[in-house]
């Protein structure tokens, strides 16, 4: 019979109240748009439906394929909320993003994004402001959410452990500063307290779950096909999940030329989206996402050629 203390005894409920550690496919949700330009909240609410569907284990909005540097304010709250109570009829886990220009408005969205039931806040290093003094900022407007940093640029990993250890809300990092692999083995070596996430379409998903990733945010159109290979990884079986990654991989150099509009039309495909208009610049500075090659007939029938072939 094992003896346990007055004190373990107290504190055992706590540490089994401890929630696990988020894992797994958090596809970035892209923002539908009506023909004339204006926000589409009701497709919003049905993509986050469709991603329910897929079985991922999580979501994330608005973010760089989302858009988010065309939303108003306004804009992001009514999302935010269209998204968080669709997803109220799942188990994903909602991840709002609150980057903006200034930290009052990060603020705003942050307490919003609580007030409102997300498991976790996200956003991309602020300019003209401290990355410590900004997310000091953010863990006190959400207190108890976990905070994901979107780790862009030059932002190295020693500056992104030093942010973790002085804010300790930041439990997450979608890590798209640098080169991707290396870094995730000198996360795991150097602070194996953080869980690492991966963007650029998850390109090298397998490899990155062999360094210890704790999941990728790739596209909402190919969701499903991320999310087996994750379940099938977390199984035990590797070769399974090396195959059906394969299906997910062949979007990505289409993704890669086409920008948002290879996402949307994707999910348009899938009859998800009613569309595919984009309202941010084609080309701007949002590496992954920015387009190379206007969406034309040809790209548009590639990407169904392809949904058809391996997506079904």
């Amino acid at each position: 019979m094992v003896n346990l203390s007055r004190r373990a005894i107290l504190f055992t409920p706590l540490l089994a109240a401890a929630p696990a550690p988020m894992r797994g496919i958090f596809p970035i949700v892209q923002t539908p748009f009506h023909g004339d330009g204006s926000f589409d909240a009701a497709t919003l609410a049905a993509e986050t439906a469709f991603l329910l569907r897929c079985g991922v284990q999580g979501m994330a909005w608005p973010q760089l394929a989302s858009e988010f540097w065309s939303l108003t304010v306004e804009e992001r709250l009514q999302g935010a909320e269209a998204l968080l109570r669709a997803g109220k009829s799942g188990k994903a886990k909602i991840v709002i993003g609150v980057q903006s220009d200034d930290a009052a408005t990060s603020v705003r969205l942050a307490k919003h994004a609580a007030a409102h039931g997300a498991d976790a806040l996200i956003s991309l290093p602020p300019a003209g402001i401290g990355l410590i003094q900004f997310f000091t900022q953010i863990a006190a407007a959400a207190p108890g959410l976990p905070l994901f940093l979107q780790a862009v640029g030059k932002l190295s990993v020693e500056e992104v452990i030093e942010l973790s250890r002085a804010v300790p809300a930041v439990q997450y990092v979608k890590d798209e500063a640098g080169v991707t692999l290396p870094r995730i083995s000198e996360f795991r070596a150097k602070a194996p307290q953080l869980h690492i996430f991966t963007g650029a379409h998850g390109r090298t998903l397998i490899d990155e779950l062999l360094r210890g990733a704790a999941g990728s945010m790739p596209a909402a159109g190919p969701a499903d096909l991320y999310t087996k290979a994750f379940v099938l990884y977390e199984k035990g079986r590797y070769k399974e999940a090396a195959r059906a990654f394969a299906r997910a991989a062949v979007f990505v150099p289409e993704f890669e030329q086409y920008g948002i509009e290879g996402l949307k039309y994707l999910l348009v495909l899938r009859g998800v989206f009613p569309n595919h208009v984009v309202r941010g610049p084609r080309n701007a500075e949002v590496g992954a996402v920015a387009t190379r090659t206007k969406l034309d007939e040809a790209g548009k029938r590639a990407l169904q050629l392809l949904w058809e072939g391996v997506g079904q």
